[in-house]
């Protein structure tokens, strides 16, 4: 049967779902940390709302239970990144072997996220303990099973070298949208804060805006006739044995080694970004969403610029350029200071690497499943994706462990720590990525096309 062509059009309906996970997983990335831990001062009296309902101190060695409920849950959602993987390579189900996983998990994904925010809350540590934990491994595997399908489609709807630039750009737009509109939390908790309350205004933000994102991600659900696109043929790989294939590819490994410190010293930040602003620049929580706003509409500014010189100079050039760019974001916070200005200078500057990092890294996984798909005649992009997911995520659940027990303090200085960790790391990461050879990839993704041609 004729497929259908694939536009722009259908890329960016495509885009909009990314806009709605990566809402939910600001909301739990950027936030819980922040009202689950730490104390409220006269500036910022929302910090740690949450933290008198679970245990706060060490629990082994400088581990807090935060730390380790937060790292447990990374952990076990990488695990089953392949698992989901190969259960949706190996689908064949009326609606395709993508979007049937992503439209049934969208409401309980933002349904879970509104939880974690409310039901730990009895009068009990020990339950709320439990439960916060249950909870966010739930929201991990509701996660993983609307991801690992939705990004498999990124290699599957890149059916060019040009669509796989584009959809990468536009679900890079979106994602950054929705990491943006998360750090909204206390802005709309703030609006709200009159009729529900200090701790109550907080959860209904978090309902409020879990809404919105359970929407965008019923759009490409609803919308997106997989088979109408796509020539699904289910992989007859098992899971595991997929997952063994992938990271046996060499081009694969030399990029997921650079992807996981990438990950790691991103997280450390992320996870740091609101205490950075809060106890180290003395700005107001409240504050952060018009600073990621102006990093993110800067970080937009630049995406046509992108989308041009990655075919031009490669893909490789561009990415190490966005490695040390962060890398000079992560020394700046290290050695900021006191004043909203400071806030401004790191987000003017982690503009240009978030523009890079955020669309090219998920084009060069394109690549290799592309490349794969041609060698082997076996189409297993949900397993390159989940394979990258998987490493990356154990970056981020050792960041989670690693923050989490730098900062127990709560010190100025532990959070500067934090910071001159990431920057080490991901100068790290940089040199690692030299070895990944981009040319030879694409080299051989053309001389395969031309012989089918002829």
């Amino acid at each position: 049967m004729h497929k259908k062509p694939i536009t722009n059009k259908l890329l960016w309906i495509f885009a909009v779902g990314q806009f709605g996970w990566s809402l939910l997983s600001g909301i739990v990335t950027n936030w819980m940390v922040y009202y689950y831990t730490g104390s409220p001062d006269a500036q910022n009296p929302n910090t740690g709302i949450f933290a008198a309902g679970i245990t706060q101190h060490p629990i082994l060695f400088k581990l807090t239970l935060f730390g380790l409920v937060m790292a447990v849950g990374r952990v076990f959602d990488a695990i089953t990144d392949p698992l989901i993987a190969g259960w949706s390579d190996r689908a064949n189900y009326k609606g395709g072997r993508r979007i049937p996983f992503m439209r049934t998990v969208a409401v309980p994904f933002a349904l879970i996220t509104i939880g974690l925010f409310t039901l730990p809350q009895t009068g009990n540590l020990i339950v709320n303990d439990v439960v916060l934990f249950v909870l966010l491994i739930v929201f991990y595997l509701f996660m993983t099973i609307f991801c690992t399908p939705y990004n498999a489609l990124i290699a599957e709807l890149g059916d060019t070298q040009e669509h796989r630039i584009n959809v990468s750009t536009y679900i890079s737009f979106t994602f950054i949208a929705g990491q943006s509109i998360s750090f909204m939390l206390p802005n709309v908790a703030g609006a709200l804060q009159g009729t529900f309350g200090q701790a109550g205004s907080v959860r209904m933000a978090v309902a409020v805006l879990a809404t919105i994102a359970c929407v965008a991600m019923l759009v490409p659900s609803l919308y997106i006739k997989e088979r109408e696109y796509i020539d699904s043929k289910p992989s007859e790989t098992p899971a595991f044995s997929s997952l063994l294939k992938t990271f046996k590819n060499g081009q694969f490994r030399r990029f997921v080694y650079s992807d996981v410190i990438y990950f790691f010293a991103l997280t450390l930040f992320q996870t740091g970004l609101a205490f950075y602003e809060t106890k180290l620049m003395g700005i107001e929580d409240t504050w952060t969403f018009v600073l990621t706003a102006t990093m993110t509409f800067i970080s937009v500014l630049l995406y046509p610029a992108v989308n041009k010189l990655a075919p031009k100079l490669g893909k490789k050039k561009l990415i190490i350029t966005g490695f040390f760019g962060y890398a000079v974001v992560f020394l700046i916070t290290f050695l900021c200071g006191q004043g909203l200005y400071w806030g401004f200078i790191v987000a003017v500057c982690a503009a240009v690497p978030m523009a890079i990092l955020g669309i090219l890294p998920q084009a060069c996984v394109a690549d290799v499943a592309e490349l794969s798909r041609l060698e082997t005649g076996e189409d297993r992009s949900g397993m390159f994706f989940a394979a990258r997911t998987f490493a990356f995520k154990m970056g981020q659940a050792l960041a989670m462990v690693v923050f989490t027990s730098i900062t127990v303090s709560g010190t100025a200085a532990s959070y500067r720590a934090t910071a001159a960790v990431a920057f080490v790391t991901c100068v790290i990461g940089a040199c690692l990525f030299f070895l990944y050879n981009e040319k030879m990839i694409l080299a051989k993704i053309e001389s395969i096309k031309a012989e089918q041609n002829k």
